[in-house]
């Protein structure tokens, strides 16, 4: 793909990681969601500006992210909330039970490459309840090379729960979020052609269009 202006040092917006060129942080619209979502990061995502976890912990305030490191323990009683029940999202759990409450739900989910979630999956799956998600459209997370259509960001992966679990005006709205930090980081490539392209699957031109505009002009990071 095109050049990055991660590998050539660029300064990056403190909040979106993006080049102030393509900072997405006035089309940044906070959402509230019943579930308490959590996400296990590992060490290698935390600062990476593709990485959808952060764009989470923007998006939903009440998310809170943790980082995984196999030098540092992990302690469920920071993490695991007594007061609902756990869902530690992955593809060898179950499919989840209907119908269900999102307001008794914490989500976990889990945010590295597929090894990755696999080591974080073994040290947490005691904790909660495996859950896997049915299957969705294609991936379009178009920022990383899926080895698989039925493979998503963690960003997609709580959108497609928010729909399973009946939410979708709040899933609309975080797709929204999730297709514009797709499409400013293929254009932070250079990637003009491709990102144009993943713009026509999308609804921001109506839904963001002015910060759509924006993004197109020159300006500096807020």
């Amino acid at each position: 793909m095109g050049r990055s202006v991660v590998t050539r040092g660029v300064t990056r917006c403190a909040i979106c990681q993006f080049a102030p060129r393509w900072c997405t942080c006035a089309g940044l619209r906070t959402l509230e969601c019943p579930l308490q979502v959590d996400i296990l990061i590992h060490r290698r995502e935390a600062w990476r500006p593709t990485s959808t976890s952060r764009l989470l912990t923007r998006v939903l305030p009440a998310a809170l992210g943790h980082i995984f490191s196999q030098d540092l323990p992990l302690d469920r009683n920071r993490i695991v909330r007594p007061d609902r029940t756990l869902w530690i999202l992955h593809p060898a759990g179950d499919l989840p039970p209907s119908p269900v409450a999102p307001e008794s739900l914490q989500v976990l989910l889990l945010d590295g490459s597929w090894r990755e979630a696999s080591r974080m999956r073994r040290q947490v799956e005691s904790w909660g309840r495996l859950i896997r998600l049915p299957p969705g459209k294609p991936s379009r997370y178009h920022l990383r090379n899926q080895h698989s259509e039925d493979r998503y960001s963690t960003a997609e992966t709580l959108i497609l729960l928010l729909e399973t679990l009946g939410m979708p005006e709040v899933a609309a709205a975080l797709r929204h979020q999730f297709d514009l930090h797709v499409y400013a980081g293929l254009r932070s490539r250079g990637a003009v052609v491709e990102a144009e392209d993943f713009l026509a699957g999308t609804t921001l031109e109506t839904s963001l269009p002015t910060v759509l505009r924006d993004l197109r002009q020159r300006r500096r990071c807020p």
